[in-house]
């Protein structure tokens, strides 16, 4: 769902042209997805940028900058594991507090180390902050590491169509 998103806030600046991006960046989401990490997938996605026409110097500069700030699926992972975390034990979060969740996740990602299961760290973090039981981290290690293949992967796609973005208008 979050790379419908993605794609079509990407279709919105650059046209109908980025529905084609998935097909040239398959193989960066691949490794990216085996790895979970998004680094390991790096110079292939920058391979892919060029495939698909954005200029190097453009893909060289966003990318790496996308993969300390703009962690789209590490973010939405964190709120939901949170909030996820706080049900279990039968916490009820106000709308207020739950938002006040959303943004400091918000600016907890960003900066985040892009290595495997970092995010774990800053939910931990969190729940701290709103006096949810740190214990209940427990609840999602088991299966951290399939869910990390796939926020892996969308903070690729994010990156990716942050860059064909900028290319765009930067008149590429």
């Amino acid at each position: 769902m979050l790379w419908v998103l993605l794609l079509g806030a990407g279709f919105l600046v650059t046209g109908p042209r980025i529905l084609q991006l998935p097909r040239y960046i398959k193989e960066p989401l691949l490794v990216a997805f085996s790895t979970a990490s998004s680094e390991a997938a790096f110079p292939r996605t920058l391979d892919a940028l060029d495939r698909f026409g954005v200029p190097r110097r453009i893909g060289s500069f966003v990318l790496p900058l996308g993969y300390s700030f703009n962690l789209d699926g590490s973010m939405m992972y964190m709120t939901f594991a949170t909030i996820f975390i706080a049900q279990a034990y039968g916490i009820d979060l106000t709308l207020g507090q739950e938002i006040l969740m959303l943004l400091t996740l918000m600016l907890t990602s960003k900066g985040m180390a892009a290595v495997p299961r970092a995010s774990l760290v800053v939910i931990s973090a969190t729940l701290a902050m709103f006096g949810i039981p740190e214990a209940g981290l427990l609840l999602i290690l088991g299966v951290d590491h399939f869910l990390d293949m796939g926020r892996t992967a969308t903070n690729v796609v994010g990156n990716t169509v942050a860059s064909v973005v900028i290319a765009k208008w930067e008149g590429g």
